[in-house]
């Protein structure tokens, strides 16, 4: 069974930064995309950013040139590192990873059990 593993949540101050991690274990035979979404109280989940395979980045026009995205595919990792953080930016935020456990399999897509970020004033 895979399970996305997130960690690297916290309390931090306006301006500060966070280092998002995620990790898949498990059989994971490819991973096509993985990407970072947020949801804060009132409010719909968003994407926030997203890397594919032989791809570039995506991400969304609240966390341009502030967040990265990376991915380490012999870990099966993703991680966001967020930058110059705001108070807007609180949020819980999911790991999304889409993968194949087999190359007989289809694809699925699995999700982290999501981590607390706030940023203070």
């Amino acid at each position: 069974q895979v399970q996305l593993v997130e960690s690297g949540g916290g309390l931090v101050q306006a301006g500060g930064s966070l280092r998002l991690s995620c990790a898949a274990s498990g059989s994971i035979f490819s991973i096509s995309v993985m990407g970072w979404y947020r949801q804060a109280p009132g409010k719909q989940r968003e994407l926030v950013a997203l890397i594919k395979r032989g791809s570039s980045p995506d991400y969304s026009d609240a966390v341009k040139g502030r967040f990265t995205i990376s991915r380490d595919n012999e870990k099966n990792a993703v991680y966001l590192q967020m930058d110059s953080l705001k108070p807007e930016d609180t949020a819980v935020y999911y790991c999304r990873q889409t993968a194949q456990t087999s190359w007989y399999s289809s694809y699925a897509t699995y999700w982290g059990q999501g981590t607390q970020v706030t940023v203070s004033s």
